[in-house]
């Protein structure tokens, strides 16, 4: 095994370890790091798409298995988030003629959305005290206004996540918080993971189709994710949750802000 592939594959066994670990930062890492590895922008996003539904799959049976997923909330985000991985896709591919201008989108918007990643996982916790307190104090929206909020989050990630394969952890689970406060943390990554595997699976598809995907890359980083989420899962809770988040937070914030 040559050092091209060995690094690959450690790349896999670290962000496989991390989102064990601490349930965030598998996109926000992987696609930095594949460009840090000179690939191209627009294949690093999708080879990192497939790979992502890929590792998430196994969470959906786990979830499943423990009824931690709110399938009707799933579906009411698939329903803006498919479509609006549809439209995205068609946008980047009438900009792949010109491959520059294709790649300076994608390089643009992952350091936008890593930064904003970066602010969603640092101040997390705040943001969900403030979730709970607003829903204590006003009137519960009604069905049929969540339902649209749900699509209109959905679409949200739906484009984000296909141009950049970032955003459905972090930035997903804080905006379901803010529609469903109610819902246990549980069923909150539950859910979102149950949503990020059809997202990302039909963005994936899509990119490769395109020609934005690199099979071999693809296996070497499952190769090391898979025993990495295995050994991060068993320290999940034994590492200080307040030194975790402002490390991973700083690191993006720094990946993003040199990406900008």
């Amino acid at each position: 095994m040559d050092f091209g592939v060995l690094g690959f594959v450690i790349a896999g066994l670290v962000v496989g370890f991390i989102v064990g670990m601490t349930g965030v930062g598998g996109g926000s890492l992987m696609t930095p790091i594949l460009l840090w590895f000179g690939v191209n922008p627009a294949a690093a996003v999708g080879t990192d798409l497939l790979y992502a539904a890929i590792t998430k799959a196994g969470g959906v049976w786990v979830h499943q298995k423990n009824r931690n997923i709110d399938w009707g909330i799933t579906g009411w985000l698939a329903l803006g988030s498919l479509p609006a991985a549809g439209l995205t896709l068609w946008f980047l591919q009438w900009l792949q003629a010109d491959q520059e201008a294709l790649n300076a989108v994608i390089k643009q918007s992952l350091g936008v959305v890593l930064v904003f990643t970066a602010l969603a996982v640092l101040f997390k916790r705040r943001l969900l005290d403030i979730a709970a307190r607003l829903s204590g104090s006003k009137k519960r929206l009604t069905a049929r206004r969540l339902n649209g909020l749900t699509v209109l989050v959905g679409a949200v990630l739906g484009a984000m996540v296909t141009l950049t394969s970032i955003g459905a952890g972090a930035l997903g689970t804080v905006a379901l918080f803010f529609l469903y406060p109610l819902l246990t943390t549980r069923r909150l990554v539950g859910t979102e993971i149950a949503h990020a595997v059809p997202l990302t699976l039909v963005a994936g598809l899509g990119h490769a189709g395109m020609g934005n995907m690199d099979w071999t890359i693809l296996a070497y980083l499952l190769m090391g994710s898979l025993p990495g989420i295995y050994f991060g899962s068993h320290l999940s809770g034994r590492v200080s949750d307040e030194v975790l988040r402002p490390c991973l937070a700083i690191m993006l914030a720094a990946i993003g802000y040199k990406l900008i």
